[in-house]
């Protein structure tokens, strides 16, 4: 993982949160290299005890939110609006969720009760 050139963005989240550090691996990586999102950064979610990621998808202009986790973490409620308040109260964060062979499934959490689209 050091080889890899965006160790150096990440290696701070991942040396005081090392139980979340692959899922911050794998979900940075999707997010720069395979879905060419601009203007990435990685914040602290010290509540959270995990980094997440900020940025916009290719020609995109709102900023959107992902906080990596595992397939085997248990989420609570706390625990998101925790994710929300941290990442100033967006109308919605991305979950990206990664399993042991490296795959992600990324999911819309919204505030409250969202009427889904037509």
């Amino acid at each position: 993982m050091e080889a890899h050139p965006s160790y150096h963005l990440i290696s701070p989240f991942s040396t005081k949160y090392p139980r979340a550090a692959g899922s911050l691996f794998l979900a940075y990586n999707d997010i720069v290299y395979s879905q060419q999102w601009t203007d990435v950064e990685v914040l602290d979610l010290e509540p959270c005890s995990r980094a997440a990621i900020r940025g916009r998808r290719p020609n995109a202009e709102s900023t959107m939110n992902v906080v990596p986790c595992t397939l085997s973490e248990l989420i609570s409620l706390e625990w998101l609006e925790n994710a929300f308040v941290s990442l100033d109260n967006p109308p919605e964060v991305f979950l990206a969720i990664t399993s042991e062979d490296s795959s992600i499934v990324y999911y819309k959490i919204s505030r409250g009760i969202v009427k889904p689209p037509l």
